[in-house]
């Protein structure tokens, strides 16, 4: 009896992965460099890269130097600061590149298989007065109101994985009620105050012609959920959402249904607010509200 052979996979070694992922980055870096106009504006962005997914622990500007070779920061310095390079249209490649490298062919992480357009803010903290937007305003990831920064973010989420695609930074009221502040620190003329939901319609609208169309759905927490107009902003562009809410929040049976249900309203299980464990409350605590 002729024995059968098995398709067995060879191991893979750590090295063999490193060199597969060394020969993408470089295959990144190729597709990139086209951004960038100066022979030495490429190198030093891909110094950049290279030093932000290395081990180095912090990834200030001497950090990423040294670990780029550089003796001193003033060339990463240069490239972030003074150099002229399209930030914008490397923004528009990275969300492609995402996207593209994140189709899981709809098995993704929402409702259906849809992948998940996350949408939430993240603080920076600052010491100084000069960067952009920085303020003494409330950051949830630094814990309190600290003077920050503060970044409207977009990742894309699938079953392959997930990673930012969009940005927005935050210019609090009392830096666009000072224009010559602005202008000190490079702010266009025609940016002006506009608040984090206004801020995340932006970037969704960027973001959707890109996206798998009929295989999108929208988190965000309830700074977005709260806030009325954004909700009417993803219905009006057909992308369902799961937002968080108040518990005490109004939710009628059909959106736009109010004038037919008047005396049917419906609020937020008191559940939503309670501390675990959930499965204490009976089945039937849940009302059951079409969507």
């Amino acid at each position: 009896m002729k024995a059968e052979l098995l398709d067995i996979m060879p191991e893979v070694t750590d090295r063999e992965r490193a060199e597969e992922f060394s020969d993408q980055l470089e295959n990144l870096l190729v597709e990139v460099g086209g951004i960038f106009p100066r022979a030495d504006l490429r190198l030093r962005a891909a110094r950049c890269i290279r030093g932000l997914l290395s081990p180095v622990s912090r990834k200030n500007g001497w950090q990423l130097a040294e670990y780029g070779g550089d003796a001193e920061p003033w060339g990463q310095q240069h490239l972030l600061d003074r150099s002229v390079w399209d930030v914008d249209e490397l923004r528009d490649f990275t969300r492609r590149y995402v996207i593209d490298g994140l189709d899981d062919g709809g098995r993704g992480a929402g409702p259906g298989g849809a992948g998940v357009l996350v949408v939430d803010e993240t603080g920076f903290a600052k010491k100084g007065r000069t960067s952009v937007g920085v303020a003494r305003q409330y950051s949830g990831a630094l814990g309190g109101v600290f003077p920050c920064q503060i970044g409207v973010m977009a990742a894309w989420a699938t079953g392959c994985g997930q990673a930012l695609v969009n940005r927005e930074i935050y210019l609090h009221k009392e830096w666009a009620d000072d224009r010559a502040r602005c202008r000190t620190a490079y702010v266009p003329d025609g940016v002006g105050f506009a608040t984090k939901p206004r801020l995340a319609e932006r970037m969704i609208a960027r973001i959707v012609p890109d996206l798998p169309e009929g295989r999108v759905w929208v988190a965000a927490d309830e700074v977005y959920g709260r806030d009325g107009a954004f909700r009417a902003f993803l219905e009006e562009n057909h992308l369902p959402y799961a937002v968080n809410v108040q518990a005490n929040h109004t939710v009628l049976p059909r959106p736009g249904s109010y004038g037919r249900f008047r005396n049917r309203r419906y609020r937020t299980p008191h559940i939503l607010a309670a501390q675990p464990p959930y499965e204490e409350k009976p089945s039937n605590y849940w009302p059951r509200v079409m969507a």
